[in-house]
């Protein structure tokens, strides 16, 4: 599978966030699960350190990384520089006590998966994050800087993404780790795989109806609000021209409607700031039923992002005072 680009300044991948928020659910009830059964849920020191190859990589790395960054270690037997990093990483990946995943990748044995990362010499190292592929360094680093990007890398998963890492225990058995068991099936489960099959079958009016389905019955339902507002954004970019629309927008400042419209298009670019500033902004410059459109779109794009985000909870205080 192709990795996708992340850069750590503010992409915002809406399947990612979906997957990232399901996986930190599902592995509360594996943990609450294990409870029940007299277990910790936890897993082994040294089963942070794994071996990964091309067949193994989805469900290794991919699926993983929506629990936990997973780091990558690219090498090969022949790389010295290789045999000097490695050690480093698999110490602070026992180290970090489940902060992050090490997968290493002998790039001789998983060609295809060199040349789908775009990697030109090793060592090189990236992480994957909710399915989304950051480079982090190539070539010799020290352990300053190794031990700096890893706690940059750490800290935006859990507050971009809500990913706070794996449980630890000492005590448990090499390979002892299960895979969280499946949930029972909730009332609401084939209402959402409906939603889900016709936001990848590119049906956006039939994702919005099926989500909008599950909160007539569960307002509370937290996949189906997130779920709901991302169909919603998607519909709303669909078939527009970025260009004509940011010319309007660039043109007509006092324009609700085009500064809502190109706010749609910053978020969906992954240019969070952008889309919430320029709606801030426009609320200032408003009043009455303008200003509450205004506001009201800016809360529809705070849950696409997610109300635990840095940036969501920054625009609420600039909000508030352009509010009040």
């Amino acid at each position: 599978m192709q990795p996708r680009n992340m850069s750590m300044s503010g992409v915002v991948d809406l399947a990612a966030v979906k997957a990232a928020q399901e996986a930190k659910a599902k592995a509360e009830q594996a943990r609450a699960q294990a409870a029940r059964e007299g277990g910790t849920g936890a897993i082994s020191p040294a089963d942070l350190v794994i071996d990964v190859d091309e067949a193994g990589f989805e469900r290794d790395v991919l699926q993983r990384s929506a629990e936990v960054p997973v780091v990558i270690d690219f090498w090969a037997e022949w790389c010295q520089p290789c045999k000097q990093l490695s050690p480093v990483l698999e110490r602070l990946a026992v180290e970090y006590n489940g902060r992050f995943l090490l997968a290493k990748i002998d790039v001789d044995a998983n060609q295809m998966l060199m040349q789908q990362f775009g990697i030109q010499g090793i060592p090189a190292v990236f992480a994957v994050v909710a399915g989304q592929a950051l480079p982090l360094f190539q070539g010799a680093a020290g352990e300053p800087q190794i031990r700096q990007t890893l706690d940059q890398l750490v800290q935006v998963a859990e507050q971009r993404f809500g990913l706070t890492g794996l449980a630890v225990d000492p005590e448990a058995e090499p390979g002892g780790a299960q895979a969280a068991p499946e949930r029972p099936a909730g009332p609401y489960d084939a209402l959402l795989e409906a939603a889900v099959q016709a936001l990848d079958s590119g049906d956006l009016g039939g994702a919005v109806q099926a989500y909008k389905n599950v909160l007539n019955e569960d307002p509370g339902n937290e996949e189906a609000k997130l779920g709901l507002a991302q169909a919603e954004l998607l519909q709303r970019v669909q078939g527009v021209d970025p260009q004509r629309v940011r010319k309007e927008a660039a043109e007509k400042p006092a324009d609700v409607q085009a500064q809502i419209a190109a706010a749609d298009l910053d978020l969906v670019g992954g240019h969070v700031e952008d889309a919430f500033g320029r709606l801030i902004e426009t609320v200032q410059r408003t009043v009455g039923d303008d200003r509450d459109t205004v506001r009201m779109r800016l809360l529809e794009l705070f849950e696409v992002v997610g109300p635990e985000d840095p940036r969501v909870i920054a625009a609420r205080r600039a909000l508030a005072r352009a509010l009040f």
